[in-house]
């Protein structure tokens, strides 16, 4: 009996949910798009979903199918991709630098950290007026905006990841005779890489937002621009193209981040 129990208590148990580890489930989100699509589509036809309204789904893919054919989808999302990408870059960079400075160095905390929290809450889309008259109607005020509205919140993400970062892990690295600059690249940086990622998410967003919102206002060219116009002209079925495009530009830039994340991220396991 005593063995049978000993070997029943060494017995393992599975943990419920597969230890909460994520397994992809790609046909179910397909079929809930496709799902979604077949009750829009109905649901036009039928007459339950007015036209001048919400265009059914066909009529929508034909407005994409002409601005595929007419060139102008390329136009105008080369237009925003340029300035997205410009502004993005440049924010994402920049917030990274300054929030690793703000952790390291009490002095920039001090200085910087109080200035930080008092411009992160202010909407940036208030600003587009300023930087206009700042910067004109050109491509400077656009890339500026993008370049401001993401980088507070990659200075946030950036230096709240280096403060979760083990300090264990730092003081044995100091241990080990690591100079201050060998500590931030081998020890803070991969520590914090999760919170600057999920920051790139949301400033992602964040970026395409500010860019349709900076294209609505003073811009001939780029997504925004073109749905600005559609609306104009009432044709709604170029309007959601135009929104749907966002959309995908969106889950595009999510699933490349996701591939970013894998790569930088490998070491987790």
């Amino acid at each position: 009996m005593a063995d049978n129990g000993t070997e029943r208590q060494g017995t393992p148990v599975p943990f419920r949910g597969g230890g909460y580890r994520y397994r992809p489930m790609r046909l179910i989100g397909a079929a809930t798009f496709a799902i979604l699509l077949a009750i829009w589509e109905v649901g036009s036809r039928t007459g339950f979903i007015s036209s001048l309204v919400l265009p059914a789904p066909s009529e929508v893919a034909s407005a994409f199918g002409y601005l595929w054919t007419s060139g102008q989808l390329w136009e105008h999302l080369s237009a925003s991709l340029g300035r997205l990408v410009s502004g993005w870059v440049l924010g994402t960079v920049l917030g990274v630098a300054v929030g690793f400075a703000i952790a390291l160095f009490a002095p920039v905390r001090a200085s910087l950290s109080p200035l930080v929290a008092a411009i992160f809450p202010v909407p940036k889309i208030a600003l587009l007026p300023l930087f206009i008259i700042w910067f004109g109607i050109g491509e400077a005020s656009k890339v500026g905006l993008i370049l401001f509205g993401t980088f507070f919140p990659t200075v946030i993400a950036t230096y709240g990841g280096v403060d979760n970062v083990d300090r264990g892990l730092v003081r044995m690295g100091q241990s080990f005779g690591l100079t201050r600059l060998s500590i931030a690249r081998k020890i803070l940086l991969p520590g914090a890489m999760p919170a600057i990622l999920s920051g790139m998410r949301i400033t992602a967003a964040i970026a395409i937002i500010l860019i349709v919102a900076a294209e609505l206002i003073a811009a001939q060219r780029g997504i925004g621009a073109y749905i600005q116009m559609a609306g104009s002209l009432f044709a709604i079925d170029q309007l959601v193209a135009g929104v749907l495009i966002l959309s995908a530009l969106g889950l595009t830039v999510s699933a490349m981040i996701t591939l970013l994340e894998r790569w930088l991220l490998r070491w987790r396991g």
